[in-house]
């Protein structure tokens, strides 16, 4: 009987990998030997991973020898330094960095949406999409294969921890300065003023606000966060004209993003048909019930592994056109989540070699 493949988790100690720890401690286990990696700072911690005690050690291409697959949540600039160095050293590298998810020879995989692709890695790296395209895509896409999808209007209301742990501790920092003021928020500036210059990693305070922009600066006035929207729906979709214009919003939620919809088709749409589509969809929760009160919002979804999908709704002016709204937790299927159902595939092609 083979063994089982070596794992190793690439930036284990961060908001991302410290849930792709957890994973593998839930999922079912189709690895051997497991390895953690950090920066400096992080190695020597212990880590309970798979019910084990792992000591942190340091990115070495030496510790990168046997290593059959390994899982990248690092920073653009790591991930294209030393994802290479893993594919030499004889790895399969599945990233969860922007650094390749739009090079032609690297596949942008969703294992509900395209998972043939994870085949189709000439240079040994298959990326990971963003976790705010991630949300959304896993809804979209068994709409798309219904009626034939033409163009995407998304506005995103992304949570504090999509910028990492830094953000959702400095959303916290700004509650705990604005709470028991009520009066806060009724005076132009006074929300500033409460907050003070501790702004974390956003250019405006988050506590009692929504902040437009996600994301660095891109051209003509879009962020990063729009484009990687637009760009990636295309590619995993393999729709390369695909309409899609987006609007990202970072709002004072803690972990969830959440994107409003309005997704024009080929073909006339029906609601409640495609609420049978979606009720039927993998990776996808319907919570569709206004009358009730029962929406999918990102304090139930947070800790769980699909994308909540409802309020579906023709729309009034198009009839080939729907309205929903999609919210996931970003940590999970917005990240950690896919990349591991990712390598979980490889392993499976592994294990039958």
């Amino acid at each position: 009987m083979p063994s089982l493949p070596t794992l190793a988790v690439v930036g284990a100690t961060g908001a991302v990998g410290t849930v792709m720890c957890e994973l593998l401690t839930g999922r079912r286990n189709v690895w051997g030997e497991i390895r953690l990696f950090a920066s400096e700072r992080s190695v020597g911690r212990r880590v309970r991973c798979r019910g084990e005690e792992l000591t942190v050690r340091a990115l070495t291409p030496e510790a990168l020898d046997g290593v059959d697959v390994a899982m990248f949540d690092v920073p653009d600039e790591v991930s294209a330094r030393w994802a290479p160095v893993a594919v030499e050293r004889g790895a399969i590298v599945v990233d969860n960095s922007g650094a390749f998810r739009m090079e032609r020879d690297v596949p942008l995989v969703v294992t509900e949406i395209n998972p043939d692709e994870v085949r189709n890695r000439p240079r040994g790296i298959i990326a990971n999409g963003n976790c705010t395209t991630l949300a959304m895509i896993v809804a979209v896409a068994p709409l798309h294969r219904e009626y034939g999808l033409r163009e995407l209007v998304l506005a995103s209301y992304q949570a504090a921890s999509g910028v990492g742990q830094g953000g959702a501790d400095a959303l916290h920092a700004q509650l705990t300065r604005v709470a028991g003021d009520r009066m806060l928020g009724s005076r132009a500036g006074d929300v500033r003023q409460a907050v003070g210059d501790e702004l974390g990693p956003f250019p405006a305070p988050l506590a009692l606000n929504v902040v437009p922009w996600a994301g660095g600066l891109a051209d003509d006035g879009w962020s990063s966060e729009e484009m990687k929207m637009r760009n990636e729906s295309r590619k995993i979709l393999g729709l390369p004209d695909l309409k899609v214009s987006a609007t990202c919003v970072r709002v004072p939620v803690v972990t969830g993003h959440s994107v409003a919809v309005h997704a024009v088709f080929a073909t006339e749409v029906d609601a409640e048909e495609a609420r049978e589509v979606l009720r039927n969809a993998p990776g996808v929760i319907l919570v569709d019930d206004p009358t009730a009160g029962e929406f999918p919002m990102p304090i139930d979804a947070v800790g769980t592994d699909p994308s909540w999908v409802g309020r579906i709704r023709r729309a009034l002016d198009d009839p080939r056109a729907l309205d929903l709204f999609i919210t996931g937790d970003n940590l999970r299927k917005g990240a950690a989540l896919n990349t591991a159902q990712i390598a979980e595939l490889l392993a499976r092609e592994l294990s039958r070699r």
